[in-house]
């Protein structure tokens, strides 16, 4: 017992989030996600360590085959 009041608001938020367009903010989110330049730095990273590494990649694919 008691159990109708919650139920019923528990209901009632979830038919909100259901139903309802919430407006996005995207500066907002470009802002929190960053600038973008960080992405390029990691590319960069990435490819001097795939550079270094790609004569293991080439060896593991022979013998797989």
């Amino acid at each position: 017992m008691g159990r109708g009041r919650a139920k019923a608001k528990q209901t009632k938020v979830a038919r909100e989030l259901k139903y309802s367009s919430p407006t996005m903010d995207l500066d907002a989110l470009q802002r929190e996600i960053g600038s973008g330049k960080a992405a390029s730095d990691d590319e960069q990273e990435y490819d001097d360590y795939a550079d270094s590494y790609s004569s293991y990649t080439d060896d593991e694919d022979a013998r797989r085959r």
